[in-house]
């Protein structure tokens, strides 16, 4: 048998098409298994665990409510700007502060504070906390969340890899109805 006899015209395409199908199915079993061996990666596991600046203490003057911009610790290459994210800081004094995450605790819209009033507004549906994030007014059931933080060597740090939520199983219902997370 010779060359041609053996590679027709219908062998050549029946080939091709394999090879093609092979070729897609190794390109969409990529991410499946990607996400399914995403756990055994230490460096993707830990990630909302890290503790992420906010800057120097000296930023945040005793008394005031300031914003502070940080970049989520769950972004990834592609992410670009959506990644930044930004949080309110209240420093109570030199060494006590109070970091509150912008979202408001009814819908998430981000929250805006005015020192006029001594108040976080909701533009959504109206939505007010007090300068201590908690519930003032509206819709919301709960006050602010808020990230843990930690002071070294002059900087302030948050732990914002993960926010307790109302579903979260540590969150509990206090006496006045408000959420409050251990």
């Amino acid at each position: 048998m010779n060359l041609r006899e053996r590679l027709s015209r219908r062998t050549m395409l029946a080939n091709l098409g394999i090879l093609f199908n092979g070729l897609i199915a190794a390109l969409l079993a990529i991410p499946i298994v990607r996400y399914a061996l995403s756990s055994v990666f230490p460096d993707q596991k830990m990630r909302w665990q890290s503790w992420l600046t906010l800057g120097s203490v000296d930023q945040f003057p005793p008394g005031q409510t300031r914003l502070a911009a940080f970049r989520n610790p769950h972004a990834l290459q592609w992410d670009g700007k959506t990644a930044d994210s930004v949080c309110w800081v209240r420093c109570i004094n030199a060494n006590a502060f109070q970091v509150f995450a912008i979202n408001c605790a009814h819908l998430g819209c981000p929250v805006r504070w005015f020192p006029q009033s001594g108040l976080f507004m909701c533009p959504c549906h109206g939505g007010a906390y007090y300068e201590d994030g908690s519930r003032a007014a509206g819709p919301p059931l709960r006050g602010l969340f808020e990230y843990p933080y930690k002071i070294e060597k002059g900087e302030l740090f948050i732990n914002a890899g993960q926010l307790p939520t109302p579903g979260d199983p540590y969150a509990r219902v206090d006496s006045t109805g408000d959420f409050q997370c251990s």
